[in-house]
């Protein structure tokens, strides 16, 4: 059990969060650290690892939701951290209540994760379970922290008080590689809920959303209506999208498409919230 970081560069409330994060740790025997290569489940898979040293794994589901490059980049940091770490394939993809994307979808899949982390728990040890919630989330649409309470999974965040900006300062100090990437929501949150999911679905969004992030653009989801891709970007790439206009109406039909159109409004965690009167910052 590592002694608690000297905090010098730190604002001193988020000094002594950090400082109640490592405490947080120390209280716990050994955990699993549901992890996605997104900056919350990367803080709290380090800091864990920090204080917790071997009695710490990660564990990330290689299912068809994670894009193949957030499931490399969970295997490079979780090598640069000396940290323990599996992968793992976990079937929501065979649920029916997950295929048919209800707007309690996330809670099939949380809930799929969670029974095989407590599978993993129970046979190698570990004595807790925890993900990257954060305060934030807790105000947010998510069902699968539903799954989460059901099965006491630790919030180490949430408990104590991080909310994104926080986490993604710390994860600066830190020098976490990941401490600016973009949120990044499973890709099944692409899709408008009640419009079934195949794995198919999957594939082809994330080959769109490729394709964009390939020419640069910083940020970007590809909501998928059938044979239309909307594309969302921040408003001031709009520009640049119109100078790669033809190439990315090519290759999005390539993918599948039909019809290739840009939302004006830019993009927007979780815009397909709209359609359902729930809160928007699920995605």
């Amino acid at each position: 059990m590592s002694a608690l970081a000297t905090i010098s560069e730190l604002s001193s409330d988020l000094a002594n969060q950090y400082n109640a994060l490592q405490k947080y740790f120390q209280e716990l025997e050994s955990v699993i650290v549901a992890f996605s290569g997104g900056i919350d489940s990367s803080l709290v898979a380090y800091v864990a690892s920090q204080v917790l040293g071997d009695q710490v794994l990660a564990v990330t589901s290689a299912s068809e939701g994670l894009k193949r490059d957030d499931l490399k980049l969970t295997q490079e940091l979780t090598q640069q951290w000396n940290l323990s770490h599996q992968i793992i394939h976990t079937q929501e993809m065979e649920n029916p209540g997950y295929q048919a994307n209800p707007i309690d979808r996330c809670y099939y899949c949380k809930t799929t994760l969670y029974q095989a982390l407590e599978k993993i728990a129970k046979e190698e040890g570990y004595s807790y379970i925890v993900n990257g919630t954060n305060v934030d989330d807790l105000t947010d649409h998510r069902p699968g922290l539903v799954a989460a309470k059901e099965r006491g999974i630790l919030a180490p965040l949430a408990d104590c008080q991080f909310n994104k900006t926080q986490i993604r300062q710390l994860a600066t100090y830190l020098g976490l590689k990941n401490a600016k990437k973009p949120q990044a929501a499973c890709l099944a949150s692409r899709v408008p809920y009640g419009t079934q999911i195949s794995r198919a679905t999957l594939a082809q969004i994330e080959q769109a959303e490729s394709i964009l992030l390939n020419l640069g653009f910083t940020q970007c989801r590809v909501r998928h209506h059938q044979t239309i891709a909307r594309i969302e970007i921040p408003i001031d790439e709009f520009e640049k999208i119109l100078q790669y206009r033809q190439q990315v109406e090519s290759q999005l039909k390539a993918c599948g498409y039909q019809y290739v159109t840009l939302d004006l409004s830019g993009f927007h965690s979780g815009s397909l919230n709209k359609m359902v009167n729930i809160p928007q910052k699920n995605d």
